[in-house]
């Protein structure tokens, strides 16, 4: 890519690049315990520390965070196993302690970094709407002129993240995010194996419906297929097979 490039963001300097997971909780739909999604850390933290840039892991309250259980590879599911990028990442005792202890999100220096990526998992729709500090960093970050990015459910961050003026950062904006396709998939899983009766959701509400109910321009690749989507800077992911797709976007914006 060309230094003259005017999509490129900033190419003097090595980047350094903020991953926000969210915190464990309980959904208030199934009961489960919930958390971030393996592969929408490692795969664009792998992605960045391969462009030679510096990694750190925030998480809106800081400390230990616990991944969504159908996310690890090692998992009896089986559902990620082939997921070698996590596999390492998991082993790697030095990769591991940053998930361990996360720094808070309220500790962020925007100054600092060039980019923030908001990973997803199924926490974030039951967590986000309370976690204030990660809304003004991440608005923080795109008034700047830095790269906000939001991969997955993560993409619920832009349900609550408003500009200096009071209005919707997704407003107007091409985004993408879990996809109502993928949504009825997931229900449909969960209803076949009797884990849900057939008037409950896993997800209290859909990125699909709240980013165009704000004015958004939602697009979606096909179903569970890698897609991400930048818009200036934003960039957004649209689910769990989307961590490199955006991590590349991410890249392309701020250059090597």
């Amino acid at each position: 890519m060309s230094l003259r490039d005017p999509n490129v963001v900033n190419t003097k300097s090595r980047k350094r690049v903020a991953i926000v997971i969210a915190n464990p909780a309980v959904s208030t739909t199934t009961g489960w315990p919930v958390g971030f999604w393996w592969s929408e850390l490692t795969h664009p933290y792998h992605a960045f520390v391969e462009a030679g840039y510096e990694v750190e892991v925030f998480s809106p309250a800081g400390g230990q965070c616990e991944a969504d259980a159908m996310s690890d590879p090692n998992d009896a599911s089986g559902y990620s196993k082939t997921d070698l990028i996590s596999q390492g990442f998991i082993h790697t005792p030095d990769l591991k302690a940053l998930v361990d202890h996360t720094k808070k999100v309220a500790d962020l220096d925007v100054a600092a970094f060039d980019a923030i990526v908001v990973a997803g998992g199924q926490a974030p729709m039951f967590t986000f709407e309370g976690a204030t500090d990660l809304h003004r960093k991440f608005a923080a970050f795109f008034e700047a002129g830095k790269v906000a990015a939001a991969l997955c459910h993560g993409s619920a961050i832009l349900a609550y993240a408003k500009d200096s003026k009071g209005q919707y950062i997704a407003k107007g904006r091409t985004v993408t995010g879990f996809a109502n396709v993928e949504e009825d998939f997931a229900d449909n899983a969960v209803w076949s194996y009797g884990m849900l009766p057939r008037d409950k959701h896993v997800m209290p509400w859909r990125i699909e419906d709240k980013l165009q109910a704000l004015g958004a321009n939602y697009v979606r690749g096909g179903l569970w297929r890698g897609f991400a989507v930048r818009d200036g800077n934003l960039v957004t992911g649209q689910q769990n097979f989307s961590g490199e797709e955006t991590a590349r976007l991410v890249i392309e914006a701020l250059g090597r």
